[in-house]
């Protein structure tokens, strides 16, 4: 029943933006802090942003600092990721994840117990 639908992955060239969306369903959602991370081929999952369940703090990986942004709509039960700036190492499956109910925001895997099927995003330089 708890289902974390992403979309807005694809394929861009360097330089270009993309928004990933995750809608969140089957569990509560103001409560829980939410989080994107990623992985390619090979390596491990990592982190990339987070925001707590207010809106009122984000964090990213200093990797994507200043090009990315972690936002939410309570309303919509949605958690956005807006890449600006795209490079060829951004390139990864993204996944959304949802924070335990009414615990901080974490940059851990082991900080999340929901988790989205994964969306593509490839960077061509």
């Amino acid at each position: 029943q708890v289902q974390l639908v992403e979309s807005g992955g694809g394929l861009v060239q360097a330089g270009d933006s993309l928004r990933l969306s995750c809608v969140v369903s089957g569990v509560t959602f103001t409560s829980r802090a939410m989080g994107w991370f990623r992985q390619v081929p090979g390596k491990e999952r990592e982190f990339v942003s987070a925001i707590a369940g207010k809106g009122d703090y984000m964090t990213y990986a200093d990797s994507v600092k200043g090009r990315f942004t972690i936002s939410r709509d309570n309303a919509k039960a949605t958690v956005y990721l807006q890449m600006n700036s795209l490079k060829p190492e951004d390139t990864a499956v993204y996944y959304c994840a949802a924070g335990r109910n009414w615990s901080a925001v974490s940059q851990a895997l082991s900080g999340y117990e929901h988790w989205g099927q994964g969306s593509q995003v490839t960077v061509n330089s």
